[in-house]
């Protein structure tokens, strides 16, 4: 089965713990998709997501716009349009929006039933169910 959305079409929901961002679940488990689900972040200048990982989900990750930076284990990069990142499950990973444009990036992830999340600043779990 194919599977075709339209700009605007997918809703964009607050991501939790995180300050100024958005996520689109654009395919996913609903969609019929069988193996991978594709989300896209957006995130305000200043915003941030907070220091986390998940024990059992793999990040691919293409940046569609902006200039931010990413820490991933206790590396920090600097991303821009066009580069592409590989985050392996269970690496410490977070975003923070230094630019002046917002940021945004497309994530493709395995499909789970759900997406654990073990935040380090307050040392909770959190289900990313969508």
């Amino acid at each position: 089965m194919s599977i075709v959305k339209k700009t605007g079409e997918v809703p964009s929901l607050k991501v939790d713990k995180a300050v100024g961002t958005e996520i689109e679940w654009l395919i996913d488990r609903h969609d019929g998709a069988p193996n991978f689900e594709l989300r896209k972040f957006k995130i305000k200048p200043n915003g941030r997501i907070p220091k986390h990982y998940h024990p059992d989900i793999e990040h691919e990750q293409y940046v569609l716009k902006g200039n931010y930076e990413v820490g991933i284990g206790d590396r920090v990069v600097r991303v821009k349009t066009g580069d592409s990142l590989y985050i392996p499950a269970g690496t410490v990973h977070w975003y923070n929006n230094i630019g002046t444009e917002d940021a945004e990036f497309l994530c493709v992830v395995p499909k789970k039933e759900d997406y654990k999340a073990v935040y380090l600043e307050e040392e909770e779990t959190t289900a990313l169910d969508k």
